[in-house]
């Protein structure tokens, strides 16, 4: 008994010892890549000297003597504190993930090789002016300045990765626009799901699976003037692993800007929150510039020497996707009589066609041939379900107008920072080429207004909704629209515009802009925010961002009352709905028997009856099942079989969160299964590491809320997860730009043992905010840390 004794105490003390050492090491190895806050370095390419003050939460006031100087520390900072996202941001451009993760990679790897975006980055950073190429060259400067002064304290993901990066070039920050172009322009991906449906279901249901939401929803170039009401409604107190590798999938937007004639301090407030993909850290990370000829504030993404959305001294302006139809599926006919042939107008045409080599950790080199025809880059050759709508002696190309070769986006963003007035701010975006953007803008001189900015096709025929034969012609795209149509508002009379990926304009219009707008649900929100208040402040356009009434919960509430069921569990839910107002407040248990009904309903109503999963049309399409309950078309449902439907839909709702959350409906809680998952991309699948990095949250909001909080994944641990919301929230006050609040979803840093890695999750959980301001006077007073660059002597 003591010989098994003391080997037990020995086997015990070794592995505390063990442990002891790796906690240790793991320890070393993220202080040792926390970035330098503090002290002085000397960086090549500067003319003068950079002061970088931190601020509380970590957040970087770079005082620079021109904005060349600002780009190079910005570029210095990013990379100290978030290098491992940039190489990942750029493998992806390049189609080089393979190199370093392994084969899982291949398929993203294939499809960017084949789109050519990285060819496409260096081509058009070769056009850019000389003033903008060497801006992002300083930029890139001071990302390799850090680089070459920290070869031995690279992010640890790297060094389990055994990835030995490269230094930064300009076209590595202007392919993660051809990332975003491709990521926020996803409009063949419904094009092809309409290919695929209509072999499987009859026109009518076809039809009645793409209502248009536009047609009972607000339209953003056709602001409402504002309604007389008695007394203001009560404000609230309250491509897939690619997807998942820029976080910038399935995006979704809020934004409004209200002019002086409609505020508190008779000066315009405009406001802004992207929605994208969620994790940690977060996409975003918050940027001060400021110089003599320039003041700039906002939203940066490591890799771009821009604010992307922001504030300077005279105007703000926030984005939206718009959903514009820009890409086309052409189904091209092989020659018959020589496969290296597509059929064309002029005849048989030659593939152009060239061979990539992938290579892939642990595996041989992967050959991949390119082909392309006159409409683009053929897709079918790697993706099956393509080759399969397209059919036997065919394949399918994207025309899309993010390909372009000489694509000044890039430098239309860089000018953007620069404007000082609606002028300028429209000359800037001349050159925007994509993804479409809804732009919202304000100045200090009371203008508001808004521009679609980005290239639309003028198609010959057709509207591009499904694959369109490419040999005879006639579906071409015949031009682009001219800037000068592009939709635009200037001081509307209303005194307020917004878009929540709504319809940016009407089908009368002389254009066909596209359908597949976002639901209307928000946008129908926001009309009701601003049909009930006459005057707005910085704290009314917060209490909105935070609001977590869901129109989709109210639009489709009446049919859900309609189920009868002998289950008490299902009586209980059907008592506790009759009284719930459409709050998706995460300490209720109302939020959480919608939302599973809504989630059985979408699988019994849609996926069932068509045999696809639909992810393009997104997670639920309240829309399209709110058309359907309304109408009952036999096609799906008549009257009697829709209640069938939602009552068993609701039985089986109730028995999955039962299995989840117990019995009692009382205790369940919506926040215990609507989590914001905030993990990190490599860590989440290492023990101990998943612990520590992980920041998930229970959160409030759904899908359809404007604190928009849903999913587009299958997550079978978490199927009422929110991996999708807002990251990045801005409120502009243009009276006051001191008064401006931001806000991003995790922290500034991207290393687990900073403090900065993910201190801002409780404010942004409650949508709360902070302010960027201060003089280098009052930043030193507040004794806050001072990195000081300085020129690098030859």
């Amino acid at each position: 008994m003591s010989k098994f004794i003391r080997r037990l105490t020995y086997a015990i003390l070794t592995i505390v010892a063990l442990s002891a050492v790796l906690g240790s090491y793991l320890v070393w190895l993220f202080v040792r890549a926390e970035p330098d806050y503090r002290g002085q370095a000397s960086i090549k390419g500067l003319t003068a000297t950079v002061n970088i003050y931190r601020d509380a939460y970590g957040v970087p006031h770079i005082f620079a003597a021109s904005m060349k100087d600002a780009a190079e520390a910005l570029g210095y900072v990013h990379a100290s504190e978030r290098f491992f996202q940039m190489e990942m941001q750029r493998r992806a451009g390049q189609g080089r993930l393979s190199e370093i993760v392994g084969a899982d990679m291949l398929g993203v790897d294939k499809f960017i090789r084949t789109l050519g975006l990285y060819h496409l980055a260096e081509s058009s950073y070769t056009s850019m002016s000389p003033e903008a190429q060497a801006y992002f060259q300083a930029y890139a400067d001071g990302v390799n300045a850090w680089l070459s002064s920290h070869p031995n304290t690279l992010p640890p993901e790297l060094l389990l990765l055994k990835d030995k990066p490269e230094l930064w070039r300009p076209a590595d920050s202007v392919v993660w626009g051809k990332l975003m172009a491709l990521q926020l322009s996803q409009n063949y991906e419904r094009e092809l799901l309409r290919g695929v449906l209509a072999q499987t279901i009859t026109t009518p249901q076809l039809q009645q699976m793409f209502p248009a939401p536009s047609d009972n929803g607000p339209i953003t170039t056709e602001p409402r003037e504002l309604k007389k009401v008695e007394t203001s409604p009560s404000l609230p107190t309250g491509l897939d692993q690619l997807g998942w590798l820029t976080s910038l999938t399935h995006a979704a937007s809020n934004e409004w800007v209200i002019a002086g004639s409609r505020t508190n301090t008779g000066k315009p407030i405009l406001a802004n929150d992207p929605h994208l993909g969620l994790e940690a850290p977060i996409l975003w990370y918050l940027a001060r510039l400021v110089t003599p000829e320039l003041t700039v504030k906002g939203a940066t993404v490591p890799g771009l020497p821009i604010v992307l959305l922001g504030q300077n001294n005279d105007i703000a302006w926030g984005f939206t996707t718009t959903g514009s139809d820009v890409q086309d599926l052409f189904i091209e006919t092989m020659d018959p009589h020589n496969p290296d042939h597509y059929l064309s107008p002029q005849g048989s045409v030659a593939f152009e066609h060239h061979t990539e080599v992938i290579h892939v950790k642990h595996g041989d080199d992967v050959y991949l041939n390119i082909r392309s025809t006159r409409h683009g880059p053929v897709l079918s050759d790697i993706d099956t379900t393509m080759a399969q709508v397209a059919g036997a002696g065919k394949v399918m190309a994207l025309s899309f107008t993010g390909l372009g070769a000489h694509d000044l986006t890039s430098e239309a963003l860089m000018h953007l920072d620069r404007a000082h007035d609606w002028q300028t701010f429209r000359d800037a975006l001349k050159d925007y080429q994509a993804p479409p953007q809804n732009i919202v803008y304000a100045d200090r001189k009371d203008n508001i207004g808004f521009i679609n900015a980005g290239l639309v096709p003028i198609r010959k025929k057709g509207d591009g909704r499904f694959p369109s034969d490419g040999a005879s012609g006639i579906y071409d795209w015949s031009g682009l629209i001219d800037f000068k149509e592009w939709p635009h508002v200037f001081n509307p009379s209303s005194g307020y515009l917004f878009n929540a990926n709504n319809a940016v304009v009407d089908t009368k219009t002389a254009h066909f802009y596209g359908r597949d707008w976002e639901e209307s649900y928000r946008a129908q929100r926001l009309q009701q925010f601003f049909d009930g208040i006459s005057r707005h402040s910085l704290d009314s356009s917060a209490l909105m961002q935070a609001d977590h009434i869901s129109l989709a919960a109210r639009a489709l509430m009446p049919y859900l009352q309609k189920a009868h069921s002998a289950d008490p569990n299902v009586q209980q839910a059907l008592s506790l709905l009759s009284a719930w107002d459409g709050s998706m407040d995460k300490a209720r248990p109302e939020p959480l028997v919608f939302e599973a009904w809504l989630y059985q309903m979408h699988k019994q109503l849609l996926v069932d009856k068509t045999g696809n999963n639909l992810k393009a049309m997104g997670p639920y399409s309240a829309t399209t099942m709110a058309s359907i309950l309304a109408n009952n078309p036999s096609s799906w449902c008549d009257d009697k079989t829709c209640v069938t439907l939602i009552s068993h839909a609701l039985e089986d709702a109730i028995h999955m969160v039962a299995i989840r959350q117990g019995k009692d409906l009382t205790k369940w809680r919506w926040g215990q299964e609507h989590r914001a998952l905030l993990q990190h991309k490599i860590f989440r699948h290492i023990p101990i590491l998943s612990a520590l990095s992980d920041l998930s949250v229970e959160s409030s909001g759904d899908f359809y809320t404007l604190d928009r909080g849903g999913s587009f994944d299958d997550n079978a641990q978490y199927p009422f997860a929110r991996t999708h919301g807002g990251g990045f929230r801005g409120l502009y006050d243009l009276n006051d730009p001191a008064l401006s609040r931001f806000m991003i979803t995790t922290g500034e840093s991207g290393n687990i043992f900073s403090r900065h890695y993910g201190d801002l999750v409780p404010l942004w959980n409650d949508v709360k905010a902070i302010p960027l301001t201060g003089t280098q006077i009052e930043l030193h007073a507040q004794g806050l840390p001072l990195l000081i660059l300085q020129p690098a002597r030859p």
